[in-house]
């Protein structure tokens, strides 16, 4: 594999050098998307493919299922499962499937965004993943499990791939068969991606939003997240109302609690007063610790209290669970370990 097929616009520009239509390239596409044979399905190819097309499926079936491999899988105790996907160039990558048909996709092979609690951040930006590859990796869990959610939270900030995560976004809304509101994009906040979200007409596929938010504080904030672009929280929440607003669905806003740092009575105030009556659903995300980190999860107990006091000042409040923590479920720490990389403590 020599990383031609790295591109959605690639794989199609290849079939209709076969002679595909349309129809032909969809069908190709979905059954590949759905982990399915090539001759798969109802209809037969001989009456309905070209014979070109017909006679390359076999080379073309290896190239796609090349773009990404399984390298070694990690399966948790609360259902989840940690995948560590080789890309073409060797490069890799992490995927989680998740309980209840969920996928977390990455869209970049490391991240330049510099998140001190994310162990991918610690490790810089290798590169881009292109449009397949991101779509790849749904093709791959769906040969593990059913997948009717993806979102892009894994490995990467979404922004700043912005072309191939939209142009997977589209391929995985039509013939991925997943519902807008099923396909979430996660993002620390960059104008670029609300102008481009907020551009699209109405016929296109228009994904579910998260923010990755943290703190309601500036200056606490762009420490936790040094390399984000500096957009305060008050307007970071006005431009996810705008989009709620188009979507008709509410925005999703990530926060990892962190013990002592952002999980303290001035951030509740911080959190009511931003998002109380706005569309918006707060996701209360227990920080899955990292070994040589001084960073701690809060205990349990104050977890449970913060979603409660949210829920009572009018923030529809969700506390999830830190999904796979006895495999390194943290983002990139899988990457990392296998790597070698060991985290020293901070002087």
């Amino acid at each position: 594999m020599t990383g031609a097929l790295r591109e959605i616009a690639a794989i199609r520009e290849r079939l209709r050098r076969l002679g595909a239509s349309p129809a032909h390239e969809h069908r190709v596409l979905r059954l590949w998307l759905n982990a399915m044979a090539q001759d798969s399905g109802s209809r037969r190819i001989e009456g309905f493919l070209p014979r070109a097309l017909r006679e390359a499926l076999p080379a073309l079936s290896e190239e796609l299922a090349a773009i990404a491999r399984i390298a070694s899988r990690y399966p948790a105790q609360d259902g989840s499962e940690r995948l560590l996907v080789e890309l073409g160039d060797g490069q890799t990558i992490e995927t989680v499937l998740l309980p209840a048909g969920g996928l977390c996709v990455s869209t970049q092979a490391g991240c330049a965004v510099g998140c001190i609690f994310c162990m991918t951040g610690r490790g810089g930006l290798a590169r881009q993943l292109g449009s397949a590859e991101i779509a790849a990796q749904v093709a791959l869990a769906r040969g593990l499990r059913p997948v009717r959610r993806v979102v892009f939270m894994g490995m990467g900030e979404p922004a700043h791939n912005l072309d191939a995560v939209l142009e997977a976004v589209a391929l995985l809304g039509t013939a991925g068969g997943i519902g807008h509101k099923s396909l979430v994009v996660s993002t620390v906040g960059d104008a670029r991606l609300f102008e481009r979200l907020l551009a699209l007409r109405v016929g296109d596929v228009r994904p579910a939003l998260a923010i990755s938010l943290h703190s309601t504080q500036p200056a606490k904030r762009a420490q936790l997240l040094p390399r984000a672009p500096h957009i305060a929280p008050a307007d970071l929440a006005e431009l996810g109302e705008r989009y709620a607003r188009a979507v008709g669905h509410p925005i999703q806003y990530q926060w990892t609690l962190i013990d002592g740092v952002n999980d303290g009575d001035d951030e509740i105030d911080g959190i009511a007063a931003l998002l109380a009556g706005r569309r918006a659903m707060m996701n209360l995300i227990p920080y899955n610790a990292v070994d040589g980190l001084a960073l701690r999860r809060p205990p349990i107990e104050r977890a449970v209290s913060i979603a409660r006091l949210l829920s009572q000042r009018g923030v529809l409040t969700r506390l999830r669970r830190s999904a796979g923590q006895d495999v390194d479920a943290g983002c990139g720490q899988l990457r990392a370990r296998l790597a070698g990389d060991l985290i020293r403590p901070h002087a």
